[in-house]
């Protein structure tokens, strides 16, 4: 029978506390989101991103974790999480003032970015920036353990999985319970468990939740919106992930009995990513890019109306007057409210 050795069971540690979520869980949200953004979302998407692949968010679900081991995105680790200074499994609750830190955390890092990529006096490649981080932190939020400050967010929580006795907590949030359901980490994979989680938001069990994962998301408030998202999945900390305490979790392996409780919730939270991150960045878009840019617009089509068709000064017609008439005569004030 083959067993790993110490050294080979350190470098498997190192890796599985490498990604929250995991790159499976992530571009599983990614696909998700893909599913719900309306047309023009996805078109704004894709030019930033500069993909019209199928996998456009997806490709870069787990880029935010690639960049803060980098010497110039070292800055960004606080921002993959919020510690909360609560009393687990008694008490779960989040509390921004208290928990996010002057370096910053998930929900101060949301804020930041939506409006950053809405910005129009920002460079494509920091617009594109704040779209990748948007895409992987919504992602975060909602992993219970990126909410919590005991033992470092479950990364000091020893324990056995599916064999595994060099393990810890979080990185089976991570990585390996998503994996042991789905049965690997590629984008394949991720496409194939998105699809049946967009089945259950559509027609299954979620169908009567998932109006409520977005009811109180305000782009214009992302600070009360990503703290409602921190503190859902905080009480889960209590109620789910250890409702016994951390020496229950220390007896025995994980696998199955533990598993089987929770993979249940696994999958509610990277529905809920997945449904609020498109939920998200369609509000992001209606509110402050789609109309900048169907004015942008107008002004082209205002310039080129004008050069090809060339009237004396006095007879000109304003660009206001010529915009109306690209409108059908309208002025445009509701077209401009559906987007």
């Amino acid at each position: 029978m083959y067993t790993p050795t110490a050294s080979l069971l350190v470098g498997l540690a190192a890796l599985k506390g490498a990604s929250a979520w995991g790159t499976l869980g992530h571009a599983t949200i990614a696909y998700i989101a893909q599913n719900y953004l309306t047309d023009a979302t996805e078109a704004w998407a894709k030019k930033v991103l500069s993909d019209t692949s199928t996998s456009y968010l997806a490709n870069v679900a787990s880029w935010a974790d690639t960049y803060r081991t980098t010497a110039a995105g070292k800055f960004s680790a606080p921002y993959h999480y919020i510690d909360a200074n609560d009393s687990p499994p008694t008490t779960c609750n989040v509390n921004y003032a208290r928990d996010c830190t002057s370096s910053g955390c998930s929900i101060s890092a949301i804020s930041n970015y939506t409006q950053r990529v809405a910005d129009a006096r920002l460079s494509a490649a920091n617009t594109a920036e704040a779209l990748k981080f948007l895409v992987h932190l919504l992602g975060d939020i909602t992993q219970p353990l990126h909410d919590e400050a005991l033992d470092t967010g479950g990364n000091d929580i020893k324990v056995t999985f599916d064999g595994y006795t060099s393990d810890n907590l979080h990185s089976d949030w991570d990585t390996y319970i998503p994996q042991k359901k789905v049965g690997g980490s590629s984008l394949a994979d991720a496409q194939s468990w998105a699809t049946t989680l967009i089945a259950s938001i559509d027609s299954g069990s979620y169908k009567s939740l998932a109006s409520s994962w977005v009811a109180k998301s305000n782009v214009n408030d992302a600070v009360t919106s990503a703290t409602a998202w921190a503190t859902d999945a905080n009480a889960l900390v209590c109620s789910v992930v250890m409702p016994d305490g951390v020496a229950a979790l220390q007896k025995g392996d994980l696998y199955p009995t533990y598993y089987n409780k929770v993979i249940p919730t696994v999958e509610l939270q990277i529905a809920k990513g997945g449904y609020r991150l498109a939920d998200w960045l369609n509000k992001i878009y209606s509110a402050n890019i789609a109309k900048r840019d169907l004015e942008g617009y107008s002004e082209e089509l205002v310039s080129r109306m004008a050069e090809a068709a060339p009237l004396p000064p006095a007879n000109r017609p304003s660009k206001a007057q010529l915009a109306r008439e690209a409108y059908g005569g309208g002025c445009g004030c509701d077209r401009h409210e559906k987007h």
